[in-house]
């Protein structure tokens, strides 16, 4: 029996090329359930399927009995939609060609309820333009900005929108969105004040439209940081994502929640080029490099290394220099950021019990 400190380890590391994206389904088996169990319900389940792009993974999630979830690219949407999904979200404003192909995946796949966010009028009236054409009707979600300020409209002008939204006879209105992902306070009590005090704006826009008389509009919520919290609320539907497949970032921020770390990159020593140098070939193309250097990557079976630079192809990583490593030595490497390092992938090779079997093709690879 192996100690739990090694669960990465495979027996067969041989046969697995490097660099290479590995993934324990056992693992992620115990993560969606563990999910469920946060929510209470996979009826309050919506995730997000960037983290895995994956086939298989959205299987045990349908499996498991979650029939909503979040996409962001036409790939992910098509995946979700082979794969049978009953209601998929694309969590992107559709603009120019976008929404010719949502229009495209609606007539393709009539079995899947497909919807959109929106948080702008332009928007809104080109997309009702075009579905309005085609004799078709979209669901819609108004997208709002609640912080993050990457996309949406804040809840405080979001009112106007709504009631614009409604009266457009290709959009069926559904409900809010709205993505907290910049709380990120490692104290869970802190960023539940944060994360309140943000979803208490989506709620009184919510209140406003039901005293408009308009249907409570539903809210799809959050992120993973935020799940815990809204979690707890009641009739709102929870888009964490990474939580299939978990990594070093979420797992410093999040202590509190219980996912395990279910895919690795494997990398191998190429040369020493000098003391207290190794290269090895886990450059840009392997691993999330957005992130500044030194939160990457965690060495599991050598937590001394400390990766230093990287080009496409290499990585080069310091240790002491009365280190033994040679050549051909393997590291099981924990990426901070799991989602774009899948995407860098063609596929991933399964790992069940130590052994490395199957391959998993990342078939919504962008």
């Amino acid at each position: 029996m192996y100690d739990m400190k090694f669960w990465y380890q495979i027996d067969n590391i041989d046969d697995v090329p490097s660099p290479q994206l590995v993934v324990y389904p056992e693992r992620v088996e115990h993560n969606i359930h563990e999910a469920i169990a946060m929510a209470g319900d996979p009826g309050r389940l919506r995730p997000h399927i960037k983290t895995n792009k994956t086939p298989e993974v959205v299987r045990m999630m349908i499996d498991a009995g979650i029939t909503k979830f979040k996409f962001a690219t036409i790939e992910e949407g098509t995946l979700l939609a082979e794969e049978k999904a009953a209601d998929v979200l694309m969590a992107y404003q559709p603009v120019g060609p976008r929404i010719g192909q949502l229009a495209e995946l609606i007539i393709s796949f009539p079995s899947t309820k497909f919807s959109c966010v929106l948080d702008h009028a332009q928007a809104a009236k080109k997309l009702n333009e075009e579905f309005a054409r085609l004799d078709l009707v979209v669901d819609v979600f108004i997208d709002l900005n609640v912080g993050m300020n990457r996309t949406g409209i804040s809840p405080d002008h979001a009112f106007d929108l709504y009631t614009f939204c409604a009266s457009l006879p290709a959009l069926n209105l559904r409900g809010l969105h709205a993505y907290d992902g910049h709380l990120r306070d490692p104290d869970i009590d802190k960023r539940r004040v944060l994360c309140d005090a943000a979803f208490g704006r989506v709620e009184e826009l919510a209140d406003r439209i039901v005293g408009a008389g308009l249907a409570r509009p539903l809210i799809v919520a959050g992120g993973s940081p935020s799940f815990p919290v809204h979690a707890r609320r009641k009739d709102v539907e929870c888009s964490p994502g990474t939580f299939v497949f978990w990594d070093q970032g979420y797992g410093e921020i999040c202590r509190e929640q219980p996912f395990l770390p279910a895919a690795l990159v494997v990398t191998r020593v190429l040369s020493l080029p000098s003391p207290g140098r190794l290269c090895i070939d886990m450059g840009h193309k392997a691993i999330a490099a957005e992130n500044e250097i030194s939160r990457r990557a965690v060495f599991l079976n050598a937590p001394e290394l400390k990766l230093i630079s990287q080009s496409e192809e290499h990585g080069i990583v310091e240790v002491s220099e009365g280190h033994t490593y040679v050549p051909g030595d393997v590291f099981y490497v924990l990426p901070y950021h799991i989602c774009p390092t899948v995407n860098l992938y063609q596929q991933m090779i399964t790992v069940t019990g130590h052994s490395a079997k199957d391959s998993w093709f990342i078939e919504a690879r962008h």
